[in-house]
């Protein structure tokens, strides 16, 4: 991520903070569908991405083409393109984060946004034809977003499933497993948590999960969200991800480290 777009998404955050909790929702479900129109023009794109083009012309561009969405959403959106970023897909990008964060900031209290994902992405990871239907790039953005709301209407928050349904829409070339992943992560981060992801052979105690939690917060500096995967091919240990650190004590990897030494 270049130092342009560091600063944009700082910007963006901070626009969003102004936007009310009544109309976080609204506001978010509207950023994806700008997003879904700016990704499907090569021409929006280039000039709302163009760093030259004045802030002005950007606003006048976004209320000509997005004269149907409410204005909360309106002006995030002019506040997103008027600011420098690195490059298109940057761009887009941006849109989407402020989009899950305003979508998340919308859910009750005690609800579990990152939960859900993570247990949408462990189904379809679990079951290779929905992945297919979800994630190949044959299908129609359509028949994936029809597909999820059959799959997630009544059993998920309407946070949960506008979150879902528009990464499946707009994949942007990432698996469902990253799709998912990045806006669990973006979720808990706009709820002030990090996310672990725990893999070890077998379940692990309640007790076991909450010590691994707290000397994981003590050693981030804040609170994290764990979520259990279990994976018999590590044989035995744990491995936890949190963002792009891994700290893996499996015996899979032991094993794997011998080998090598031993070929060495």
């Amino acid at each position: 991520m270049g130092s342009a777009t560091r600063e944009a998404l700082s910007s963006a955050r901070t626009a969003l903070a102004t936007v009310a909790a009544k109309d976080a929702l609204s506001a978010g479900t509207e950023l994806f569908e700008a997003a879904r129109v700016i990704g499907g023009s090569a021409q929006l794109r280039s000039l709302l991405a163009d760093p030259s083009a004045a802030a002005n012309d950007k606003a006048s561009v976004i209320g000509q083409v997005f004269s149907g969405i409410g204005t909360p959403a309106r002006t995030l959106l002019s506040e997103i393109v008027a600011s420098r970023w690195s490059s298109q897909d940057d761009l887009l990008a941006g849109i989407e984060e402020v989009g899950i964060r305003a979508v998340a900031s919308s859910s009750a209290k005690g609800a579990d946004l990152e939960a859900e994902l993570f247990s949408f992405g462990a189904a379809v990871s679990s079951d290779p034809g929905l992945e297919l239907a979800v994630g190949s790039k044959l299908g129609s953005a359509s028949a994936k977003s029809e597909l999820v709301t059959k799959l997630l209407a009544k059993k998920a928050s309407p946070q949960t499933l506008a979150i879902i349904d528009h990464l499946v829409q707009q994949p942007r070339g990432r698996r469902i497993g990253e799709l998912v992943r990045t806006a669990a992560a973006l979720v808990a981060d706009e709820a002030g948590l990090s996310v672990a992801t725990v893999i070890t052979a077998a379940p692990i105690s309640a007790a076991q999960l909450e010590r691994l939690r707290a000397g994981l917060a003590k050693s981030y500096g804040r609170d994290l969200k764990l979520n259990q995967v279990i994976d018999p091919s590590i044989i035995g240990g744990i491995r936890v991800s949190v963002g792009d650190d891994v700290i893996d004590g499996s015996v899979a990897t032991r094993i794997n480290d011998l080998r090598l030494q031993l070929a060495g």
